[in-house]
């Protein structure tokens, strides 16, 4: 069995048609890394002043290698791939330094460092082909920046890079490389966009994805994407600040109600409450629930069951402490005999509950109906999805409600 040499066009990359695309498919992930839940103005705005800074980020990088190609590569000089490990993840970082031209526009200019990728191709014949890439080199940006608040911006970035690509290969086996360190320095371009949050005058936090386009040492282009957070320091002293008029004095208060619902301005969260709702002591109205949907009934049955007392008592509870409650007695059945038949008998049990509260001291101008619905409104199939019966649906569907109506 001959040994196999792989020869390189240009330098060696990677076998070229299998890193062909390596590079341009090269795509960063990560997941920004800034929560920010409250902005609250203030007038110490970084954005709105000229002056330099400087700063750092780092984040990870996640590179997608094109292992389809690679194996195609590798069958075309007569191996075929076993396994492709895929190193596809690293950690990328920047330093950087700028000027804020205004409160729109800046200037900036740094180092970055993508990381390292690559993969372990096992072939057959017996033997490995190893990759990395290295990416470096420097930038300079122009920032486009809107404010949302005086603290908090989005911006977005286009510029120009210059950057070297370092490629190692190596190979076992059977599979020998002719070139293992290729390298290439060239120039390209980068965008991105961020938001930046500043916690004082002098110290703020970004969170920004870029894109940066690289040239690797065979002569392919490929995107490479940096997610990350860091750090922005203001250099030089602060701007100084002019003095606003002295705030004027709000009225008091504690000693008004307009909506005269018993809660004063300052503590009423709902200063447009209506008459007639319960209102807590926070001014908003108290939402009232009354879940009667287990007040359940026998089979052809409009008796109540002990159980059904227990909820009909805590229903009456409850319309006893908020006396200007209405609510609707609503009556249904299950499938199981003909409309008229259960609408009647919908009717009867909705009878059934409204005889029950006004008994026991419930107004019967608060109750709405007695109302029933037959079998028009089930909260349950009555039948299984074969068209056999249903019996736990049915029994949830023979029921009495009350439904509150304010």
């Amino acid at each position: 069995m001959r040994r196999s040499r792989w020869s390189t066009p240009s330098s060696t990359c990677l076998p070229r048609k299998a890193w062909e695309n390596d590079m341009k498919n090269l795509k960063a992930s990560g997941t920004l890394g800034l929560a920010i839940l409250a902005v609250l103005a203030s007038p110490l705005a970084i954005a709105a002043d000229p002056g330099w800074y400087g700063g750092f980020n780092f984040g990870q990088s996640m590179a997608t290698i094109d292992d389809p190609r690679i194996t195609r590569t590798l069958l075309g000089q007569g191996f075929t791939a076993v396994s492709i490990n895929d190193d596809d993840r690293d950690t990328g970082f920047k330093v950087f330094g700028g000027y804020q031209i205004n409160r729109n526009f800046a200037i900036e200019g740094g180092y970055f460092n993508l990381g390292e990728f690559g993969y372990v191709a096992t072939t057959v014949p017996a033997g490995t082909l190893t990759g990395n890439i290295k990416l470096q080199g420097v930038n300079l940006d122009l920032l486009g920046i809107l404010p949302f608040t005086e603290k908090f911006s989005a911006f977005a970035r286009v510029g120009g890079i210059y950057a070297k690509a370092k490629d190692h290969f190596s190979g076992t086996g059977l599979v020998i490389v002719t070139n293992p360190n290729p390298s290439k320095n060239d120039t390209n371009y980068k965008f991105g966009v961020g938001l930046q949050y500043d916690f004082t005058e002098k110290v703020g936090m970004r969170a920004e994805v870029e894109r940066y386009r690289i040239d690797d040492a065979v002569g392919n282009k490929g995107d490479v994407d940096l997610a990350s957070i860091g750090l922005v320091v203001r250099l030089g002293p602060p701007a100084e600040r002019p003095v606003g008029p002295a705030p004027i004095a709000a009225a008091d208060c504690s000693t008004m109600d307009d909506d005269g619902d018993g809660v004063n301005n300052c503590n009423d969260k709902c200063p447009a409450s209506q008459a007639g709702q319960t209102i807590g002591p926070d001014g908003c109205p108290v939402p009232l629930t009354i879940d009667l949907k287990g007040v359940y009934f026998d089979f052809d049955k409009s008796t109540l069951r002990p159980d059904g007392m227990v909820i009909l008592d805590e229903a009456i509870s409850i319309l006893g402490r908020y006396p200007e409650l209405r609510v609707e007695v609503a009556g249904h059945t299950d499938s199981v005999g003909s409309d008229q038949y259960n609408q009647a008998l919908s009717e009867r049990r909705a009878r059934t509950v409204y005889d029950y509260l006004t008994g026991h001291g419930i107004d019967a101008g608060r109750l709405i109906g007695p109302n029933g619905f037959g079998e028009s409104r089930p909260i349950a199939p009555n039948t299984n999805p074969d068209g056999s019966d249903n019996p736990e649906g049915r029994a949830l569907n023979r029921r009495s409600e009350l439904n509150v109506q304010n």
